[in-house]
């Protein structure tokens, strides 16, 4: 009798505690989604509070706040404040548009243009077939208009990822004016005849890394910094595949000075820190190819917020190995310190030009001193041999020829006379 009453109360029990926990389950559901509720409405209310501010920095031209929000998570937000800021920060809001090209002569590169322009947006936008033929004829549209009228910049490969989201941001009509005052104030020193100076801007790497982590840079010291080239030569629009990411990154490396670039590459090189000690020094190959490739996923946030500490800490002119002065004072890394000095186009273009002489000069320098070497015995026996000659004329010229001769008889006569005994 009393097992059956035990047996009965059991499902009684049961099916409080269940009742129970259900009940708990449910109020801990509740709970939950409330706090998300309330968080998503905190961040709601900040993302709108920051839109607000960019839009009145960019109304009242306030270019220290558009900086300090293009460093903050999350930049500019979204296209439309871009499409606000970012002219503001190149400069090109107040530049009048560049007009008609197509009366203008050929740019040598379009037909490698062209090329480049069949093979763009290869990650983004996802579209339909048509508008991406679309899009493609607006890129080729903008980057010969920008050529033509600055014939004189040279067309590089990865350019056109550049432009590319500068034309998916701004749009095809407002997007020219942009696109030049970045080739001739941002990106000069990548259109020039010769990539040699985009070299120089590479060795800033090793001189940057040697300063924040000289036990990293001593493991890479055997690494030419060459794996930075595409990535820094295109504003790393190559090697982003996401368009979220690369508008965002875009937003802080136009409110910065062009050197930035390469401090955040010295960023990335450092978040790889444990993975890059792991392989051994003597396989220089995977090293290098690791570096090429930018880490997945990419953490931009803390990259920037790390690229900006690195160039508080050890600004250019603090850099060891001379990096810093080999760069040319023409150089947009120099020139452009201050991104917000009025500068007009015409002043790029002076620059340009002197760029392109002083280039000329080390590019025959060097050829001199190669030849030179390469033929170092023949010409020293040359200068010997002249040398000699020009000794001799001034000595005749001089009278000394005889006087010389006589001290040299005097010494064969003393040794011969001495010779006797």
């Amino acid at each position: 009798m009393d097992d059956r009453s035990d047996f009965q109360d059991k499902p009684e029990s049961d099916s409080s505690e269940t009742f129970f926990a259900t009940a708990q389950n449910s109020a801990s559901e509740n709970a939950s989604q409330d706090l998300e509720r309330i968080q998503n409405e905190e961040t709601a209310a900040r993302l709108a509070e920051k839109e607000d501010a960019i839009r009145r920095a960019c109304e009242m031209r306030d270019l220290d706040a558009l900086v300090s929000y293009a460093t903050l998570e999350g930049g500019f937000l979204r296209d439309d404040i871009r499409r606000l800021a970012w002219p503001i920060l190149l400069q090109s809001d107040r530049d009048y548009e560049l007009g008609a090209w197509e009366d203008l002569s050929p740019h040598v590169d379009e037909d490698q243009v062209q090329l480049d322009v069949n093979r763009s947006f290869v990650y983004y936008p996802n579209c339909a077939d048509d508008e991406l033929s679309s899009k493609k004829g607006e890129l080729s549209y903008l980057i010969k208009q920008v050529l033509r009228h600055y014939p004189m910049l040279c067309y590089f490969q990865g350019y056109h990822d550049i432009v590319q989201v500068l034309l998916l941001v701004l749009g095809g009509q407002n997007a020219a004016s942009a696109v030049a005052r970045l080739s001739l104030f941002r990106i000069r020193d990548y259109m020039l005849p010769s990539l040699s100076p985009t070299v120089k801007h590479l060795q800033l790497i090793p001189a940057i890394m040697e300063r924040a982590d000289p036990a990293l840079r001593r493991h890479l010291a055997d690494i030419k910094p060459f794996f930075a080239l595409a990535a820094t030569l295109t504003l790393y629009a190559h090697d982003i595949q996401e368009y979220s990411d690369i508008a965002r990154l875009f937003d802080f490396l136009l409110a910065r000075e062009p050197v930035v670039s390469v401090y955040l590459f010295v960023a990335i090189i450092l978040s790889r820190k444990r993975e890059l000690l792991e392989i051994p020094e003597d396989e220089p190959e995977m090293l290098h190819f690791t570096l090429c490739k930018l880490p997945c996923p990419l953490d931009l946030e803390g990259l920037i917020s790390s690229a900006v500490q690195l160039f508080n800490d050890y600004p250019p002119e603090s850099l060891p190995f001379g990096a810093w002065k080999q760069i040319s004072q023409t150089s947009v890394l120099k020139s452009t310190r201050d991104i917000f000095e009025k500068q007009n186009p015409e002043e790029a273009v002076d620059l340009f030009d002197t760029q392109v002489r002083i280039l000329r000069y080390e590019e025959w320098k060097e050829k001199a001193v190669g030849f030179l070497w390469q033929h170092r015995r023949t010409i020293g026996t040359v200068a010997v041999t002249i040398l000699v000659g020009a000794i001799s004329v001034w000595m005749r010229q001089k009278g000394l020829d005889t006087t010389i001769w006589s001290y040299i008889n005097r010494f064969k006569l003393a040794f011969q006379f001495r010779d006797l005994f």
